[in-house]
C-alpha cells in the first residue's frame, strides 16, 4: 500500500480529493470547528439513529452534499487511546475493503495530536486489513482495491508523521513476512525454506548470513537439537544472520527463534484434532525473521544477531524416545521424558551457541507451551527475564507496539521438578506451572548473559475462522531493539 501525508485542517475536509474521506472520532461529541459539510452529515446520521458516538461504530455515507470525496466514512474510537484508534481505523478501512475505493484520505478528530505512535498504528491497521494469504490458494479473494492512504495532518505534525510512517511500514513489512512464513503449509515451509528466506533477506538488505547443515551442527556438539531432528527426512538448518549498524566494539543483541516447521509431538504423538496447526510451531522463527526485516529497513545504530534453529519433530524408527538421554552443546545431559517438549531441546543448544557473540542481551522467542495459552490466552505473550531492567524494557516495548507481554515468575523452586536420576536435567517437570518450568529449563543454558524468554504459544496464531499467523511479536521485538540503541 502507498502511504502519503497531506496537509489539511479539520475545517476544510470538504475539499479533500480522494475516493473516500475517513474521519476517526474520539469522544462522545463532535469536535468544534469540524468542516460544515462533514458535521452536517454526521449530525443527520446521529439524529436518524444510523450512527452513534460510541466505540466500534462505523458508517459509510455516499455522495454527501458539499464533499469532493464521493464517500464519507465515520468511525468512532471512543477513548482517545492508541488501541481504540487502531481498532477504529481497521473498522473504517474494512468497510471500504470490498468496494471501489482505491485512494482513501484519513483524518483524526478529538485526539491531542497526530503522534508518531498514532501514525505507526494507522499504517499497521491498514496493512492488516489489506493482507490476504494466497500462495497455495488460487481461489483467494482478489487483493483489496484500496491501494493508497493519505494521512491528513496539520502543519506541525509533519515530523511525527514521517517517523511514524517509516516505523509503521518497516514493522508492517516484518509482520507480513512473518505471517507469510507461518501460513505456508508445512510441506512448503520447511527448514530449508526458512534458510532460503533469510538468505534472500540478507542479499536484499546487506546482511551476513550463515546456514549450518547437519554435519556442521554435529561438529558443534548440538546433541539436543540433533535428537529432535533425527526422526524427520527433512534436513535441519541452523541459521545465523547478522545486521551490523554500530561499531564492532558494540555488543550485539541476539534474538533466538524456535523453528519447528511441523510438530507431530514425535513418539509422544499429539492428538490428531488440530494437529494441522502445528505448522505454526515455527512462529518464533517467523517473528525473528520478520523483526530482522524491520530492523534492516529502519537501519538503527545497533548490532543484531538473529539465530533460527529449524527442523521438524516427527515419529520414526530412529526418532528420539522417552527415556533417552542426550548431551547438549553446553555439555549438560538431558533426559527426554516427553518428545513433545522439543522446542526447549533445540533452543538450549541455540542459547549455548549465542555465547560466542558476547551479547549485551539474548531474547529467545518460541511457541513453547500450551500451559502459557491456559495462563494468558491470546492477548499477552508470556515473558520471563533474568534481569529487571530487561523485563521492564520488554514490557514497555510491548505496550508501545500494542503487542503486549506479561512478566511471569522464575523462582528457583520451580526447578525442582526438572531433576533427573539419569541426567543433569529432565526436559519436562509436572503438569503444574508448565510454562514456568519450561522457562527454568532454558535458563540453565542462558546463565552467561542477560536473558529473556517470550512464550508466544497463545499469540503467534489464531484458530477457527480467522486461522492464520498473526506476525506477533514482531512489533514488540522491533520496539525493544530500537530502545536498545545507545
Amino acid at each position: 500500500m502507498d502511504f502519503r501525508t497531506q496537509t489539511s485542517s479539520l475545517d476544510a475536509l470538504s475539499g479533500v480529493n480522494a475516493d473516500a474521506l475517513v474521519l476517526v472520532l474520539a469522544g462522545d461529541t463532535l469536535p468544534v470547528g469540524l468542516d460544515a459539510s462533514v458535521a452536517a452529515a454526521a449530525k443527520d446520521a446521529i439524529k436518524l439513529g444510523d450512527f452513534e458516538l460510541k466505540a466500534g461504530k462505523t458508517l459509510v455515507l455516499p455522495r454527501v452534499a458539499g464533499l469532493k470525496a464521493p464517500r464519507l466514512v465515520l468511525a468512532c474510537a471512543g477513548k482517545a487511546s492508541l488501541k481504540s484508534a487502531r481498532s477504529a481505523v481497521q473498522s473504517a478501512l474494512s468497510a471500504l475493503k470490498s468496494g471501489g475505493t482505491v485512494h482513501a484520505a484519513l483524518a483524526f478528530a478529538g485526539f491531542d495530536s497526530l503522534s508518531e505512535a498514532l501514525v505507526e498504528q494507522t499504517v499497521l491497521a491498514a496493512l492488516e486489513v489489506s493482507y490476504v494469504y494466497r500462495h497455495t490458494k488460487p481461489s483467494a479473494p482478489a487483493a483489496p482495491k484500496l491501494a493508497k492512504l493519505s494521512l491528513l495532518l496539520g502543519k506541525d505534525d509533519a515530523k511525527a508523521a514521517k517517523a511514524g510512517l517509516a516505523r509503521g511500514q518497516a514493522i508492517g513489512a516484518g509482520i507480513e513476512l512473518a505471517r507469510e512464513a507461518a501460513n505456508r503449509p508445512p510441506n512448503y515451509a520447511t527448514p530449508t525454506f526458512l534458510a532460503e528466506q533469510v538468505k534472500a533477506l540478507g542479499k536484499s538488505h546487506g546482511l551476513k548470513v550463515e546456514v549450518l547443515d547437519q554435519k556442521a551442527v554435529e561438529k558443534l556438539g548440538m546433541g539436543s537439537f540433533l535428537a529432535v531432528a533425527k526422526g524427520s527426512t527433512e534436513p535441519l538448518r541452523f541459521i545465523v544472520a547478522r545486521y551490523e549498524g554500530a561499531a564492532k566494539t558494540v555488543a550485539p543483541v541476539v534474538l533466538v527463534g524456535k523453528g519447528i516447521t511441523f510438530d507431530s509431538g514425535g513418539i509422544s504423538l499429539k492428538p490428531g484434532a488440530g494437529m494441522d496447526e502445528m505448522k505454526f510451531d515455527m512462529g518464533g522463527a517467523a517473528s525473528v525473521l520478520g523483526t530482522l526485516r524491520a530492523v534492516a529497513e529502519l537501519k538503527p545504530k545497533l548490532n543484531l544477531v538473529a539465530i533460527i534453529a529449524a527442523c521438524e519433530n516427527m515419529p520414526a524408527g530412529n526418532a528420539v524416545k522417552p527415556g533417552d538421554v542426550v548431551t547438549s552443546m553446553s555439555g549438560q545431559t538431558i533426559e527426554i521424558l516427553n518428545t513433545d517438549a522439543e522446542g526447549r531441546l533445540i533452543l538450549c543448544d541455540a542459547l549455548s551457541y549465542a555465547e560466542r557473540f558476547k551479547p549485551a542481551v539474548v531474547v529467545d522467542v518460541a511457541t513453547l507451551t500450551g500451559a502459557c495459552v491456559i495462563a494468558l490466552g491470546g492477548v499477552r505473550s508470556g515473558m520471563y527475564a533474568s534481569d529487571d531492567e530487561l523485563a521492564g524494557a520488554l514490557l514497555a516495548a510491548g505496550d508501545a507496539a500494542l503487542d503486549p507481554c506479561w512478566r511471569m515468575p522464575l523462582d528457583d523452586e520451580y526447578e525442582e521438578g526438572l531433576k533427573s536420576n539419569f541426567a543433569d536435567v529432565a526436559n519436562v517437570a509436572g503438569r503444574e506451572g508448565g510454562s514456568i518450568t519450561a522457562a527454568k529449563f532454558l535458563q540453565r543454558f542462558a546463565s552467561k548473559y542477560r536473558w529473556a524468554h517470550l512464550d508466544i504459544a497463545g499469540t503467534a496464531w489464531k484458530s477457527g475462522g480467522a486461522k492464520g499467523g498473526t506476525g506477533r511479536p514482531v512489533g514488540l521485538l522491533t520496539h525493544f531493539l530500537l530502545s536498545q540503541v545507545r
